[in-house]
C-alpha cells in the first residue's frame, strides 16, 4: 500500500493543526543534529492521542514510528517515510509509602534531568545517578540506563507497554495495554528484551544492517513506569546531582553527539580500545571521534548521518583488526538507509 503522505497530512491536520507538520527536518529532533525529513511528523501529548493514533495506523497501514527526545538516535539523511510521532507524555505522581519510600508512577515521556530537578527539593532519591543521561524515563528502560555504578534496574518496578505486535500483521488485532514487572525485562548491562529487537549487526566490512522495518515501531510503546524511590536529605542530593554534572563536564564533550556510540565490552571500555587503535580525533566531513572521549562521535557543524556512518564503521573495523573485539552499537539507526550502502538485515 503507498503511503500518500499528503492526504495523511490533511486528515490528521483537522485534530493536530499546529503539532502536525509535513518534510519536517529531523535533525532538529535529535542530539546529534543530523537526519532527514519526516513525511509527517506530530507531536503526541497526551495517551489517548498516542493509543488513538497506533490503532488508526494499524487500521490504516500507515506506516508509524514512535520517538522519544532522540538522544540515542541517528537519523538518516533521506529521513524516515510516514509518520514520525514524538512521545510527549511527561506527567507524575508520587505515592508515599509511610516507610520513608514511595513509588513514582511517571509517563514514560519525561526528561531524566527534569525530574530530578523536581525529586532532589521534595527529598525523594533514587534517579539521581542520571543527571547526565538526557534522555526519557521509557529510554532509559530500553538501553537500562546507567551511570555511576548504578542503572534503571536497580530502581524499576513495573511498565505499561501498549503492545501493538500483532497489529503489523493482523488488521483485526486490537493493540492491548499490558503490565510487565522488572524481572520480565531481561535487563543487563546496557540491555533490554526491548533492546534485542533493536541490535544492530554488521557485515563482513563493518557496515552496520538496520533490522527491516515493521509497520508499527517500536511495536511494544511503553507508556508508564512504576520506580521506587527513597527518602534521602536534599541537600545530600543537589551535591551529588551537582558532583555527576561536574564529571560529565570533564569527561565528555560539550558538541552535539548522541552519547556513548559503543558499548563497553566486558572487562574493557570501548572508549579505549578505540583511542587505542588510533582513532581519536580522527575526522570525517563534518564528523568527529571526540578528542575528549573516544567513544563520542560529535557534529562538528553540518555533519552528515553518512558521516557520522564512517566513521563508526572505521573505528569498529580498527578495534577489530587491533584487538579482535567486536564492539556492538549503543546508538540506533533509523530511517531510509538502503540509497547509502546499508541494507536490511535478513529476517
Amino acid at each position: 500500500m503507498t503511503f500518500d503522505a499528503q492526504a495523511v497530512y490533511t486528515e490528521l491536520h483537522a485534530h493536530f493543526r499546529g503539532r502536525i507538520r509535513r518534510n519536517e527536518s529531523l535533525s532538529r529532533h535529535c542530539t546529534f543534529g543530523v537526519g532527514g525529513p519526516a513525511d509527517v511528523w506530530i507531536a503526541l501529548d497526551s495517551r489517548d492521542e498516542l493509543m488513538s493514533l497506533v490503532r488508526l495506523c494499524a487500521e490504516r497501514r500507515w506506516p508509524l514510528l514512535l520517538v522519544g527526545n532522540g538522544t540515542n538516535t541517528l537519523y538518516a539523511d533521506a529521513g524516515v517515510r510516514g509518520i514520525v510521532a514524538r512521545v510527549v507524555l511527561n506527567k507524575y505522581t508520587i505515592e508515599e509509602h509511610g516507610d520513608g519510600t514511595a513509588l513514582l508512577l511517571a509517563e514514560a515521556g519525561i526528561s531524566w534531568p527534569r525530574l530530578l530537578n523536581e525529586l532532589a527539593p521534595l527529598g525523594w532519591g533514587g534517579l539521581e545517578f542520571g543527571p547526565g543521561i538526557p534522555g526519557t524515563l521509557g529510554g532509559g528502560v530500553i538501553s537500562n540506563a546507567g551511570a555511576h555504578n548504578s542503572d534503571m534496574s536497580q530502581v524499576l518496578e513495573w511498565i505499561e507497554v501498549f503492545d501493538a505486535r500483532g497489529s503489523s500483521v493482523n488488521r483485526s488485532s486490537v493493540p492491548l495495554v499490558q503490565r510487565y514487572q522488572r524481572n520480565e525485562l531481561d535487563l543487563s548491562y546496557r540491555h533490554s528484551r526491548f533492546r534485542e529487537l533493536r541490535r544492530i549487526q554488521f557485515d563482513g566490512q563493518g557496515n552496520p544492517m538496520v533490522a527491516e522495518r515493521g509497520l508499527i515501531e517500536p511495536a511494544e510503546i511503553i507508556m508508564r513506569l512504576g520506580i521506587r524511590l527513597h527518602r534521602e536529605e536534599p541537600q545530600k542530593l543537589r551535591k551529588l546531582i551537582e558532583q555527576y554534572k561536574q564529571h560529565r563536564k570533564m569527561t565528555q564533550p560539550v558538541q552535539q553527539s548522541a552519547g556513548s556510540v559503543f558499548k563497553n565490552p566486558p572487562g574493557d571500555f570501548a572508549g579505549r580500545l578505540i583511542e587505542q587503535a588510533g582513532m581519536k580525533g580522527t575526522i570525517h566531513g563534518k564528523a568527529q571521534i571526540s578528542d575528549r572521549h573516544a567513544n563520542f562521535i560529535v557534529n562538528l557543524g553540518g555533519a552528515s548521518a553518512t558521516d557520522v556512518v564512517a566513521l563508526i564503521r572505521e573505528a569498529r573495523n580498527r578495534v577489530h583488526e587491533k584487538f579482535g573485539v567486536d564492539l556492538e552499537l549503543e546508538v540506533e539507526l533509523r530511517g531510509e538507509w538502503a540509497e547509502y550502502g546499508i541494507q536490511p538485515e535478513a529476517q
